[in-house]
């Protein structure tokens, strides 16, 4: 873990997600607070914590940056939206600082950009062409014939 201790770790935590909260109640909505604050949680709990080091304002600002990728929010043409500018402005970081960090995030907690469901918006969600599917070793798989399987012991 580094230099720091749990305390000061978490700490630096829920300074972000504070950071975080602030602006997705500014510029997104409560969804994104906790789409957001999930993340940020998810990297706490990584042995090798990223934000361990570094200004909490550029974790705070990759971390949104993170969620509104994954979710395609820097399209206009949807109702909730915003640019990379409004981030890194509001934060006062650069837009390749918080593109290299986002790259960062998303390699730890092996985020699939296509295939992931677990930091996406309900109303995404549904708009995604790969939805009942699911990725398992490299092969794509019905998530509701995977659901029915769980409770019976096929292996």
């Amino acid at each position: 873990m580094g230099d720091m201790n749990k305390q000061q770790l978490q700490e630096r935590e829920n300074n972000i997600i504070q950071l975080v909260a602030t602006f997705c109640n500014e510029h997104l909505d409560e969804e994104c607070v906790a789409l957001c604050t999930q993340l940020v949680q998810k990297l706490g709990c990584q042995h090798s914590c990223l934000f361990e080091s570094g200004r909490l304002e550029i974790w705070a600002a990759a971390s949104v940056y993170t969620i509104c990728s994954i979710n395609l929010l820097f399209d206009r043409r949807k109702p909730l939206s915003l640019s990379s500018s409004d981030i890194c402005d509001y934060y006062g970081v650069s837009h390749s600082t918080i593109t290299r960090k986002m790259r960062e995030i998303k390699e730890q907690l092996k985020i699939d950009p296509v295939f992931g469901t677990e930091f996406i918006l309900k109303e995404e969600a549904n708009r995604r062409p790969f939805n009942p599917f699911k990725k398992i070793n490299g092969l794509f798989s019905v998530k509701s014939i995977i659901n029915s399987m769980k409770g019976h012991n096929h292996e």
